[in-house]
């Protein structure tokens, strides 16, 4: 399969496919004149109908630290400024629940989020929490904004934080209050998405189908990808940890059933999402609106030259915030987590109809998403349509509802990287892979982590040209079975030798630029 010039992609797709500048410019999707001439060459007429694509693609960011958790430092301010200097659009600030933070910092941490907004309005800032879930870890919870959106997070925090509650323990007890939890979100409004949900293997598939039955408006995904990205670089001294934090042993409340890979990385991504017919394409093969992001988890960033203020050990304790941290250090190789600003490694690409903390809520919710690391793909589109044309075309996170018999045919499109990221290279995407897995409905084994009847459909290899838009469709002729598609991309430098899949991470030597993944959320065709 060739690669598609602009000009030809133009004339297949439309114009409002492909129209978008690079993403974190933040802006709608351009008309563009189809009879400009690109200079592009043309080796493919996809010959495809217009697609809609009415959205704004915007960068952010759901899983953010600052002064105000115990274990980080940042001020509000420090964050807004590094995330805009790596091109976000969008950020939610999740500072740990923790007893001295529901006393002392929801009220103070939201007055600094209040004066960015008014400093920054390009920005969209939400106050959040990463919440110590009953019977469970860790995730990231957060409302619309709004006049009361400090004292609704306050109350909840109160309410429902297991730390604050006592209900951290793995018991039938705690996991009801962890569904109490979420109906109380879903009257608000709220959307969480479970983060590092492999890390401790305290997360049993059970969980994740419980949650997602109980609130599916609410309980929207996971990370596919863990923050704390760097951890696993070689440091001076030959010294490094695990890539994302993913160092650990199953533990008193592990789920038993989890192989020990669980608990590593695969090319940065958690081990739920980087399996092929793993426990992600469980949920999806399930029929579930279940879909991942990333994030940076920035706690402490590499190669910053802002550095924590001496202060007394039980300052934070007491007051619930750390002094805020001083520029013109040296530069840190060595912090304490090992994480990157927000935008500059991990990027959650939202597809929103309009620039507002509705239009990304309702993208996330939508699963209108791709994530990707080091800039690999700055734009990622899946689009699929029935070649009867009785369907509206969908794209990611959509359903497409077909006859039985009928033509499908899928389309990629990506825009490849046109500039150096923060490692110091332009990040070439090798590789494409169309993942296809049958849809069997609703597993009676509510622990299942397999879906056997996944698999690459197709690869494409584009030639590499910085800021080239490629493209290459499938078709999957006469329908019988209702089927998902999700695509990855990766920079080919690190797989299963002689196969395509991502191997893991090795502890003290995972140098994240060198080993780059992109993917998708899925789309569905459910046949009638």
């Amino acid at each position: 399969m060739g690669q598609v010039g602009r000009r030809g992609f133009l004339r297949g797709v439309g114009a409002a496919a492909v129209g978008a500048p690079l993403l974190g410019a933040g802006t709608a999707n351009a008309g563009i004149d189809l009879d400009v001439d690109l200079d592009l060459d043309l080796d493919l007429d996809l010959g495809l109908p217009r697609l809609p694509s009415p959205h704004r693609w915007l960068v952010g960011d759901h899983h953010i630290h600052t002064q105000y958790s115990n274990d980080a430092m940042y001020t509000v301010d420090q964050v807004v400024a590094g995330a805009r200097r790596h091109g976000a659009d969008w950020l939610v600030f999740s500072d740990h629940g923790h007893v001295a933070h529901e006393a002392n910092s929801v009220e103070p941490a939201h007055a600094d989020i209040v004066a960015a907004r008014r400093r920054h309005p390009g920005l969209l800032l939400w106050q959040g929490l990463e919440w110590n879930m009953p019977a469970a870890e860790h995730a990231t919870v957060f409302l619309p904004p709004s006049r009361d959106e400090a004292a609704l997070l306050r109350e909840f925090e109160r309410t429902f934080d297991s730390r604050l509650t006592n209900t951290g323990a793995s018991t039938p007890a705690n996991e009801a209050k962890a569904l109490e939890a979420l109906r109380w979100l879903e009257k608000r409004g709220g959307l969480v998405v479970v983060n590092h949900p492999s890390r401790n293997g305290r997360i049993a598939p059970a969980e994740l189908r419980n949650w997602h039955d109980a609130a599916p408006n609410v309980v929207i995904g996971m990370e596919g990808a863990p923050g704390a990205q760097c951890d696993g670089h070689p440091k001076p001294g030959g010294s490094g940890g695990h890539r994302g934090g993913y160092g650990n042993s199953p533990g008193a409340d592990s789920w038993p059933g989890f192989p020990p890979e669980t608990y590593r990385t695969f090319g940065g991504f958690d081990w739920v999402t980087a399996t092929l017919g793993g426990l992600w394409d469980s949920l999806l093969a399930e029929g579930r609106s279940w879909w991942i992001t990333s994030n940076s988890d920035s706690h402490f960033n590499f190669r910053d030259t802002i550095i924590r203020q001496p202060e007394p050990g039980d300052l934070y304790d007491r007051v619930g915030k750390h002094l805020d941290p001083l520029p013109g250090g040296p530069a840190q190789t060595q912090p304490p987590y090992c994480d990157f600003y927000p935008g500059e490694f991990s990027r959650t690409v939202v597809g929103a109809t309009e620039r507002s903390y509705r239009g990304v809520m309702d993208g996330l919710r939508a699963g209108r998403t791709f994530v990707t690391h080091g800039g690999l793909a700055q734009q990622l589109e899946v689009h699929a349509f029935a070649n009867d044309r009785l369907s509206w075309p969908v794209g990611l996170g959509g359903r497409l509802r077909v006859r039985r018999g009928t033509d499908i045919t899928v389309v990629v499109l990506a825009r490849l990287a046109a500039r150096p990221h923060t490692g110091g290279e332009v990040p070439k995407l090798a590789r494409l892979d169309l993942i296809r897995g049958t849809i069997t409905g609703r597993s009676t084994n509510r622990q299942s982590v397999h879906a056997p009847e996944t698999t690459v459909a197709r690869s494409y290899e584009p030639r590499f040209r910085p800021g080239q838009v490629v493209a290459f469709k499938h078709t999957f002729r006469d329908v019988r079975d209702s089927f998902y598609v999700r695509v990855r991309g990766t920079d080919g430098n690190r797989h299963t030798p002689g196969g395509l899949e991502p191997i893991q991470d090795i502890p003290g030597a995972a140098n994240p630029w060198q080993d780059l993944w992109c993917y998708t959320n899925p789309l569905f065709v459910e046949v009638r």
